[in-house]
């Protein structure tokens, strides 16, 4: 976990800025306009996907505003340019899926995850426009996924984690369908500036229900559950050193105009009077390939990778989270090179402190 990989196992495409839903947390400082990725710059990308994609697993993940904003037509222009090893995924919020979106998913092999939170009244963030409740029309694409037999995983954002409220979430999202399940607690990021600050032990047993809720009936993957399982498991064995990649990955972000922004797409869009906007170089004029080999180059990534120094220092949990995300210091610091931040406890340290507590809860009484 020292400097970039010059190549990453993913890239996030913004075929738009625009979003049909308006969600109360939404971090998104666009989501509005309705600016569209002009092909040429999915052809740029592509350029220097398709080769990784030959030499292993590698997906691109469309992620807007609200991907399916850009249209059927527009979208399967932006997919044409990429080989046939690359692997598409689209995180959506499911309200405009219907029979012709689930066709276009088996056409072009996009795999979906749908954003969700719960049942209706956990949905409360999520609105449209004109304010009205969105959770109808989400079901509705649901329903017509499951129609089509098409897999389907869930991100569910929760903004106060409260006792019983991980058993109610897993209940739900096995009833859902969904195969694999990723859990967020509320990011203060982007626009979103609401606080999110909770109580420590609120938070801890929050995950530590949630673990008990899998293990009862563990036929959904459960995202953060799992890593920190395996997590634990290494520690005990021997081999946690194995599980941190030996390079971040710079998990690049290409906007709408060929923008590329590393390590936190939630940087994307977003301009500040020490850094500039952020991006690494534009794929219009660079290849991928080269901005990414020179991203580390880039005034802000520098003090960020000064920051998981720091972290590796001084952090008992940094083989546990290699440092953190970037998009996290910078909107709850107002900088890069910090330690911890409110996302680090609710979403890394309580994590694994509620599968520990958990476990000590559970374990086998001495023989």
């Amino acid at each position: 976990m020292r400097g970039l990989a010059a190549v990453p196992s993913y890239v996030v495409m913004q075929p738009t800025t625009l979003c049909n839903l308006d969600c109360a947390y939404c971090y998104l400082p666009f989501r509005a306009a309705d600016r569209r990725m002009p092909v040429p710059v999915a052809e740029a990308v592509a350029a220097s996907v398709n080769p990784w994609a030959a030499a292993g697993r590698f997906s691109v993940v469309w992620h807007g505003g609200e991907p399916l904003a850009a249209g059927r037509e527009h979208l399967a222009a932006l997919i044409a340019p990429f080989g046939p090893e690359v692997e598409h995924h689209v995180q959506t919020n499911a309200t405009l899926i219907d029979d012709a979106w689930c066709a276009f998913f088996v056409e072009h092999g996009v795999r979906v995850s749908v954003s969700v939170d719960g049942p209706r009244e956990r949905n409360g963030d999520r609105v449209t426009r004109g304010g009205g409740p969105a959770y109808d029309r989400i079901l509705r694409g649901v329903a017509a996924l499951r129609r089509h037999g098409l897999p389907f995983s869930a991100l569910a954002v929760v903004g106060r984690p409260e006792p019983g409220l991980a058993t109610e979430l897993y209940d739900y999202f096995l009833g859902l369908g969904c195969d694999v399940l990723g859990v967020n607690i509320e990011e203060t990021e982007g626009v979103n500036l609401r606080d999110n600050s909770h109580d420590a032990r609120l938070v801890t047993a929050f995950w530590a229900e949630l673990v008990a809720a899998w293990r009862r009936e563990p036929r959904v993957h459960l995202r953060e559950v799992e890593w920190s399982l395996r997590y634990a498991a290494a520690v005990l064995d021997g081999t946690a050193d194995d599980l941190l990649p030996r390079r971040l990955d710079p998990i690049p972000t290409v906007g709408h105009d060929g923008s590329v922004t590393v390590l936190s797409p939630e940087l994307a869009g977003f301009t500040d009077v020490r850094y500039g906007d952020f991006s690494s170089g534009n794929v219009l004029t660079t290849p991928l390939a080269e901005i990414l080999a020179h991203a580390d180059r880039t005034p802000w990534v520098g003090e960020f990778l000064a920051g998981v120094e720091a972290c590796r220092s001084s952090c008992p949990y940094f083989g546990f989270c290699g440092g953190g995300h970037a998009a996290n210091r910078y909107f709850e610091l107002g900088r890069f090179d910090g330690t911890q931040t409110a996302h680090c406890r609710n979403s890394k340290i309580h994590l694994l402190e509620g599968v520990l507590e958990h476990a000590r809860d559970h374990q086998s009484p001495a023989a």
